[in-house]
């Protein structure tokens, strides 16, 4: 009743071949693309080359067989050509063979209520019939309606049993904010058909990509298609279909493939959340996320993961006018032997680069490369974070982090704040570990010999000092011995006669002997 646009037919019986079943084509029986010519297979051989469990099926006492071909159809639209298959049974009522119809469904059958069209309706009561609901209460019309509008080829092609399963449990998801996946088995192996529930505000296109990835990979397949189906529900469908090897299609769990597309489709903001309830508690936690859900531009979020945000949250949060800036010395778990990344974050104004590159080469660095982002809270002023690629001086030495940190982010704050001169003194921060405050002492002796003559030059006196760091660290050490009060008063603890020595020192107007 021009429902079914035909382009090949033929006839095959079931024999018994060496012991096993084969196909064999009745002569004379095919037309359209299944005539039989030189160049084609009778199909026996592409038959006994499929799995065993694949060609039992063969042996179902099923009728009517309705799936999809895995040729595509190169007239009237360019989908997967439909397989429609009616068995023929000898006298004993066992499958002796099946007339075979490759073609497509017209759109009418697309488009017709499921009640117009036979198979569709039996299978359809079949399904409300079993699931014992009452006709006329809300779940029972909610599961005519899901049958109603249920993929059409998918209603087609899927038995009763599973239709009544999924079915069910679309029913139960309803209108919740829900993930769920279904997934139907080709019985011949050609194909893998996928039905995932989503959220609809949560659908992009970069997710069913990523999605069908994942599927293609849990099924060993070589391709996918994918249809989208968006109507008022606050859930999507997606429909993807692996096209898989028959005989090839791997062992799977759907739960265990369902969490992976759930992981896959896990927002940024999601993570945000998990992870402030997690570090903060949930009071704390979601008033934080009010005022910074929105703050994190795309370029941060592609950058970061969320649990790094909730540190940089936690900076943020400390911030004030009498602190306007933030900062983290830190190194990424990937990151080269000698490299490390400095974020810095300040209210209101951007950190210009010309002014903080010097500094942090001036600090023993050299700049690989800066991100900047722009982070606007809720009800609050802009920040800027800036993240800085970082390499020591020191070359691929391994640096620990913890102990350069504090100094590191002190010397930079005094440097931006003007405490501190802004020169390759402060090289000794990474290469002593010495503290701004206390390097000052050895810059001011450099300037005092300037003073009174001395030949070398400061950038002399600079680079000898990096390049001898634990003389440098000994200066320092001795010039607190001596001025500090508070290392005097402990000086005469000191074991023999060098305490005692240091401390008449001391007493002297700070000369030490020449012991």
């Amino acid at each position: 009743a021009n429902h079914f646009t035909f382009h090949g037919r033929r006839s095959h019986e079931l024999v018994r071949l060496d012991g096993e079943d084969g196909l064999k084509v009745v002569p004379g029986s095919g037309l359209g693309i299944l005539r039989e010519t030189p160049e084609k297979s009778d199909g026996a051989a592409a038959f006994a080359a499929l799995p065993p469990e694949v060609r039992a099926y063969a042996r179902r006492p099923e009728l009517l067989v309705v799936t999809k071909s895995a040729s595509r159809s190169t007239v009237h639209r360019p989908g997967y050509l439909d397989y429609v298959a009616v068995k023929r049974f000898d006298d004993k009522g066992e499958v002796c063979g099946e007339d075979r119809f490759l073609g497509l469904f017209t759109s009418a059958a697309y488009s017709a209520n499921p009640s117009e069209i036979p198979l569709l309706r039996r299978k359809v009561a079949d399904v409300v019939g079993r699931a014992g609901l009452a006709s006329g209460s809300h779940s029972g019309k909610a599961l005519v309606n899901i049958l109603e509008t249920y993929p059409r080829d998918e209603l087609f092609q899927t038995s009763a049993d599973q239709l009544l399963s999924t079915s069910m449990g679309i029913l139960h998801l309803g209108e919740r904010q829900r993930f769920r996946l279904f997934v139907r088995r080709d019985p011949f192996e050609r194909f893998v058909a996928c039905m995932i529930y989503a959220p609809r505000e949560n659908y992009t296109t970069e997710l069913r990509e990523k999605w069908q990835a994942i599927l293609v990979q849990a099924f060993n397949g070589t391709s996918s298609e994918f249809n989208v189906h968006l109507s008022e529900s606050v859930l999507a469908l997606i429909q993807i279909t692996v096209r898989t090897r028959p005989g090839q299609i791997p062992p799977f769990d759907v739960h265990e493939v369902e969490q992976r597309l759930v992981a896959a489709a896990r927002r940024w903001d999601d993570d945000l959340k998990s992870a402030l309830i997690e570090t903060t508690g949930e009071a704390r936690g979601n008033e934080l996320l009010r005022k910074y859900a929105g703050a994190f531009p795309a370029g941060y979020r592609d950058e970061f993961a969320a649990r790094t945000a909730v540190h940089d949250i936690e900076l943020m949060e400390r911030l004030s006018d009498a602190q306007p800036i933030g900062m983290n010395l830190y190194r990424p778990l990937e990151a080269a032997p000698g490299t490390l990344r400095f974020k810095v974050l300040r209210r209101g104004e951007p950190l210009i680069l010309s002014t903080s590159l010097p500094m942090l080469e001036h600090l023993g660095m050299s700049v690989l490369d800066e991100h900047p982002h722009r982070l606007t809270p809720q009800g609050a002023s802009a920040i800027w974070v800036h993240d800085f690629g970082l390499r020591s001086a020191l070359g691929d030495a391994e640096i620990e982090v913890d102990a350069l940190r504090p100094v590191f982010e002190d010397a930079f704050a005094a440097v931006l704040g003007g405490k501190v001169e802004n020169d390759d003194f402060n090289r000794l921060v990474l290469a002593a570990r010495l503290p701004a405050h206390e390097i000052v002492v050895l810059r001011a002796y450099a300037k005092y010999m300037r003073q009174i003559g001395f030949a070398l030059s400061q950038s002399f006196i600079e680079s000898t000092l990096a390049a001898n760091a634990p003389v440098a660290r000994a200066l320092v050490e001795l010039f607190k011995l001596r001025f500090d009060p508070a290392q005097a008063a402990g000086a005469g603890t000191l074991a023999g006669g060098e305490g005692r020595e240091i401390g008449a020192g001391l007493g002297n107007g700070g000369k030490l002997s020449e012991d």
